[in-house]
């Protein structure tokens, strides 16, 4: 359904899913094995599997915090998208990237939740994107001695509001890792 003319192809997009941004993440394993299954069902798919790397003053370009868990493995031949906002989109490459590939829909797992996850969900949606949020394949740190929630229930509000997103000619969504198809007008 996305607004986007001539794009009917599908992407997943794995956010900064990064050893310093993983480290205290909310089920940090389950969260990155449910990433893995999602790239594989993406490769198998032929699936355009599009990688996201935050920079900033905490996390240093280069740094070991800095790098991609090690239980993930980007191909050479998956586009990688270096940031430096929330928004994946923000100062990037990232649209240039799915254009060419004729991406409309989205599919969207990595961290943190209440960071850049929401902040690519929302960017993508009003850029005109169908967006996929994989409820169960997203993270983040505790942050309620900040005042924050604790993070089950961040992650759970944001799957739930996520869920009911629509806007004219575009949808959000949220399904589980199990639920994710990549066929246009599927789940996920």
């Amino acid at each position: 359904m996305t607004t986007l003319l001539d794009r009917p192809n599908t992407a997943l997009l794995v956010i900064d899913v990064q050893n310093g941004v993983m480290a205290n993440a909310h089920d940090r394993d389950g969260v990155i094995a449910n990433v893995n299954t999602l790239v594989g069902k993406a490769r198998a798919e032929d699936v355009p599997v599009v990688w996201v790397q935050h920079s900033d003053d905490q996390l240093k370009r280069d740094s070991e915090s800095w790098q991609y868990v090690p239980e993930l493995v980007r191909r050479d031949s998956e586009p990688l998208v270096h940031k430096t906002y929330g928004d994946s989109f923000e100062g990037t490459d990232l649209e240039a990237l799915l254009a060419e590939r004729g991406v409309g829909r989205l599919v969207v797992a990595g961290a943190q939740t209440d960071a850049c996850i929401r902040s690519t969900l929302h960017g993508a949606f009003v850029r005109g994107y169908d967006v996929t949020l994989v409820g169960d394949a997203h993270s983040t740190e505790d942050l309620s001695a900040y005042g924050a929630p604790p993070p089950d229930q961040v992650i759970a509000h944001t799957n739930l509001y996520w869920q009911w997103q629509s806007a004219p000619g575009r949808r959000g969504g949220t399904v589980d890792t199990a639920e994710v198809t990549f066929a246009a007008g599927g789940a996920g």
